[in-house]
């Protein structure tokens, strides 16, 4: 049997080429479009460290991610620049912690980003003040010192908050590039198993200890003393550049003879002035312990994980820990 061959036209042929072109045309947008980062990866962005890290460790290879605090930098004080804001308007992903920083909340909410990753979303905030706990004649202090603070944003000083927030970051980034959903699941479990273990770290050596009371320079350990049993005592409230009170002081010496406090803590990226005054009048010792806001030379670590045991450290032989 003949079987008779039809040959195609030159416009037919052009036409199947054109569609062609265009189907792989729409492929490679589509491609792009999942990761518009260096080399196809997707392009993060964080607000401060605690972000920054999470979006490394969680991201690794497949992101790049952009700070937009600088190490040294005091978050609270952060006014980003037209480059900063460039640089957030174009990337995939935001990483933020809403109230702390208002110049980020503001460029977020102007912002297109399609991912845009809350962290106070994505654990409960919770109100501690700016005192941890008041002697007879301190009632009328504590109450003006928690007014006005609003909710405590350090959550990322609670390992166990922390993790909760990982977990969202990690579960955000699957939804914003699924082809590398199952490293992020991976690289999310791996963190709040450190984050776990660290917990466990704490909780082993926090438990026993001669004193529960501990001195800082702002209210940024809240959430930690909650978490292992501890009262915070802070010289200032949440805002750290705030000045304390010539009564605060007076209580704060009265207190430490009262509950053992061996140690003012100051941090990093504040003056240390006041709690250097304090202990000297005190007759107390100072330390560092840091809310982890930024990472510097001075740091205890080169990560959030080494400076939360050198924290602990600090903590144990502040608190006479057994």
């Amino acid at each position: 049997m003949n079987v008779r061959r039809r040959h195609m036209s030159a416009t037919v042929i052009a036409a199947v080429t054109a569609l062609g072109l265009g189907t792989l045309s729409a492929c490679s947008s589509d491609s792009e479009a999942a990761g518009s980062g260096s080399g196809g990866k997707l392009d993060v962005v964080a607000s401060f460290y605690p972000m920054q890290f999470l979006a490394e460790r969680i991201g690794g290879d497949h992101v790049d991610v952009t700070g937009l605090t600088e190490p040294g930098q005091e978050p609270h004080d952060l006014e980003i620049s037209a480059k900063q804001t460039a640089q957030l308007q174009e990337s995939d992903v935001v990483l933020y912690l809403k109230n702390l920083q208002p110049s980020v909340d503001e460029a977020v909410a102007q912002s297109g980003i399609g991912t845009k990753v809350d962290a106070a979303t994505l654990t409960e905030l919770e109100n501690h003040g700016g005192a941890g706990h008041s002697h007879e004649g301190e009632d009328e202090h504590a109450e003006e010192e928690g007014e006005g603070s609003g909710p405590d944003p350090h959550i990322w000083l609670d390992p166990v908050k922390y993790s909760q927030v990982a977990e969202g970051v990690g579960k955000a980034l699957e939804k914003a590039d699924p082809d590398n959903a199952a490293d992020y699941r991976k690289n999310t479990e791996a963190l709040t198993k450190k984050l776990g273990d660290l917990d466990t770290e704490f909780e082993d050596g926090l438990k026993d200890t001669d004193s529960k009371v501990f001195f800082t320079n702002h209210s940024a350990f809240g959430y930690l003393a909650e978490r292992y049993g501890l009262t915070q005592e802070s010289i200032s409230g949440l805002d750290p550049e705030s000045e304390p009170s010539a009564a605060r002081i007076k209580e704060l010496q009265q207190e430490a003879e009262a509950d053992g406090v061996t140690t003012v803590f100051y941090e990093t990226l504040v003056s240390d002035k006041t709690a250097k005054t304090l202990a000297d009048d005190a007759g107390l010792r100072t330390d560092v312990l840091d809310p982890l806001e930024g990472i510097t030379d001075k740091s205890r670590g080169d990560d959030y994980i080494e400076v939360m045991r050198s924290n602990l450290k600090a903590l144990e032989k502040a608190l006479g820990a057994k």
